[in-house]
């Protein structure tokens, strides 16, 4: 029985698997598992972290995967643990405590409603964030305005990585960035290859410890050529998405946190 034969049965839960990508998050790491209390199956794909991490996942989730690789990429990592998932429903969390596991039900209640993709946003009523600097704000504002008008779409929010999708929308989503532009490939790429996508609001905390491997410039450049060249290289004709294939959930909607 595949994905779609599932959520279409009365009262069926869709099984969920979270993958999170981690190095050197050990302090995040005993924030984080605890609370991963709305899935069915951990994955952490570690970056060969040398601060304990792998120690304080098989203590705190002894049923989490944990698969090793060196530390290439965050989109090389997600690709791995996208590979390794086994349940209908993936969703894609940072590990630094940012992201609110308390949300997964809003994102998951949303792939039961028929959409394939669904992507959080901090602009959507109800979202927020405690995290953007204002050169990140500026960032993300611009290349979101360029996607919408790339692949004519209605996008709110799309450098941020917290993601729910179909576990068997990956194969569509042909996934091949090896960094942080991984997340605005695979907003791009649900476009190209036709999916049903939703916007849910949420909302962004502070790094709880330590610092993020995120750098603005280089990251912003790479999510800039990878978005263009996708869109260059796309030959399939885009029309521009109507509220029911881009449809934003009000924040009455949400989980609880």
């Amino acid at each position: 029985m595949n994905t779609t034969d599932l959520f279409r049965r009365p009262n069926a839960r869709p099984t969920v698997t979270a993958v999170i990508p981690t190095l050197n998050e050990a302090d995040n790491l005993r924030w984080l598992l605890p609370r991963l209390t709305e899935v069915d199956e951990i994955i952490v794909v570690d970056g060969e972290s040398t601060d304990g991490s792998v120690e304080i996942i098989r203590l705190l989730r002894p049923d989490a995967v944990i698969i090793s690789q060196p530390a290439r990429g965050k989109g090389l990592a997600l690709q791995a643990g996208f590979a390794a998932a086994t349940c209908d429903v993936i969703v894609m969390l940072d590990a630094d405590g940012s992201m609110n596991p308390a949300e997964i039900g809003s994102f998951v209640a949303m792939i039961g409603r028929g959409f394939d993709f669904v992507k959080g946003s901090r602009y959507s009523c109800g979202g927020g964030s405690e995290d953007l600097t204002f050169m990140r704000r500026t960032g993300n504002q611009w290349l979101t305005r360029l996607a919408n008008t790339l692949y004519r779409t209605q996008w709110s929010d799309l450098c941020y990585g917290y993601v729910a999708m179909r576990r068997d929308a990956v194969e569509r989503l042909a996934l091949t960035s090896t960094g942080f532009e991984i997340e605005t490939e695979m907003c791009v790429n649900a476009v190209t290859s036709g999916l049903r996508i939703a916007e849910v609001a949420s909302y962004e905390s502070n790094r709880l410890y330590g610092e993020s491997h995120l750098n603005t410039w280089r990251d912003g450049w790479r999510v800039l050529k990878m978005m263009v060249g996708s869109r260059l290289r796309s030959r399939r004709p885009l029309t521009a998405a109507r509220p029911m294939d881009l449809e934003t959930v009000p924040a009455g909607l949400r989980a609880a946190a």
